[in-house]
């Protein structure tokens, strides 16, 4: 059952990700930003908008490590625990 979920969520992650169609994926605020920063001379606005990003792309999978390190600490001390009242 378990093997039969990871293959059903890889066949849709890999459906998701091969629809050929075009995104806009620039937001309204991002773009009026870079466009006024060009009009003024400031050609390092792109630089700190990707580096914008790569931060707030980081942060989840930042969390999710840490979550998981707390959760697998937990139970090995758990395992521990178990082992040592035997």
């Amino acid at each position: 059952m378990k093997n039969r979920v990871i293959v059903i969520a890889i066949l849709i992650i890999g459906f998701m990700v091969s629809l050929p169609y075009k995104t806009n994926a620039q937001c309204p605020m991002c773009k009026q930003s870079l466009v006024s920063a060009r009009a003024n001379g400031d050609t390092n606005v792109g630089e700190t908008l990707n580096n914008g990003i790569m931060y707030l792309l980081a942060f989840p999978y930042v969390l999710v490590l840490i979550f998981l390190f707390l959760y697998f600490k937990s139970v090995r001390a758990k395992n521990k625990l178990a082992a040592n009242s035997k």
